[in-house]
């Protein structure tokens, strides 16, 4: 008898023209779980058996290890659509452990690397991380660089069969503007309920056919940050509905806009399976008004 594939967590949407789960994993926290290696493929292997087949990455994360993890996790036959990012490069012995890498033969580099780590001969998505909006860090002036000309490289990456897509992150609705031609497919920006500064790049993705993938979606990722499941809103929503406060922030959001796509990480499978069962969440007009009339705070990186 033929085992039937796991639902798709929160339905169907759209991604550089594939149909994929609504609710995906962020793969960022498996490298808390860099001295144990079974138990991050454990909770990768999770995800999939549940229905993701949508996975962030980059390899920046854990310095290559969150890649390393992917490739020995999944198999082709999984068909997972993995999406990467380049912009930013691991650096453990700076004074941070990032640095930014904006130039064009960084994005390159960036993207040889990617394909090395998960052991890939294309990347279905490579977004560019800019430095445009949400976290933003202090930028050597070589650094600052003109959008066409990382697009130009990275499109040359496209056409060379490296990368199947390209998609953007960090950016503001200008920049998204400018990008359109270069066949945009995704935005990620930092987006929440408690911090909505980019409604305008969100509109600007729904016009445009543009899947809408929010990062920091519960607020409070960094010290000094307002955390969406503090808010009495959010807590009153959870008591009635019989859930969590993190699972109320990840189902507004999936009902904010049909083009939105989650990518809840985590290293903890209880809170995997929390964060996919939010997908499921229905949010009655009385509640979505009750969590629309929080106040959105300006999103700052603290300092």
């Amino acid at each position: 008898m033929t085992s039937q594939p796991a639902p798709r967590p929160g339905g169907p949407g759209e991604l550089a023209g594939r149909t994929v789960a609504r609710v995906g994993y962020g793969a960022m926290q498996l490298a808390r779980l860099h001295d144990d290696r079974p138990a991050a493929i454990s909770v990768l292997r999770h995800a999939v058996d549940l229905g993701v087949d949508h996975v962030d990455t980059a390899q920046f994360y854990g310095d290559g290890y969150v890649n390393e993890i992917i490739r020995e996790a999944l198999s082709p036959g999984d068909d997972v659509l993995i999406v990467s990012k380049v912009g930013a490069v691991s650096d453990p012995g700076g004074p941070a452990p990032l640095r930014v890498a904006q130039r064009p033969e960084e994005l390159r580099a960036g993207v040889e690397d990617n394909l090395a780590t998960l052991g890939l001969e294309r990347i279905p998505v490579v977004n560019l991380r800019r430095m445009d909006a949400g976290i933003t860090v202090p930028a050597p002036a070589d650094q600052v660089v003109d959008l066409d000309d990382q697009l130009a490289e990275l499109i040359a990456l496209r056409e060379a069969g490296k990368i199947g897509a390209i998609g953007l992150s960090s950016v503001t609705a200008g920049i998204l503007r400018r990008a359109l031609p270069a066949g945009i497919v995704c935005v990620q920006n930092a987006y929440s309920l408690v911090s909505r500064d980019e409604e305008d790049v969100l509109r600007l993705c729904e016009a445009e056919g543009i899947a809408w993938v929010p990062y920091f979606p519960l607020g409070g990722a960094l010290p000094g940050m307002v955390k969406v499941t503090d808010e009495p809103a959010v807590l009153a929503a959870a008591g009635r509905l019989g859930c969590t406060p993190a699972q109320v922030a990840l189902a507004w959001l999936l009902h904010l806009s049909p083009r939105t796509l989650l990518i809840p990480g985590t290293a903890d499978v209880s809170h995997l399976e929390a964060n996919l069962a939010a997908g499921a969440i229905t949010l009655d007009e009385e509640t979505l008004a009750a969590l629309d009339a929080i106040p959105s705070r300006p999103f700052a990186f603290p300092r």
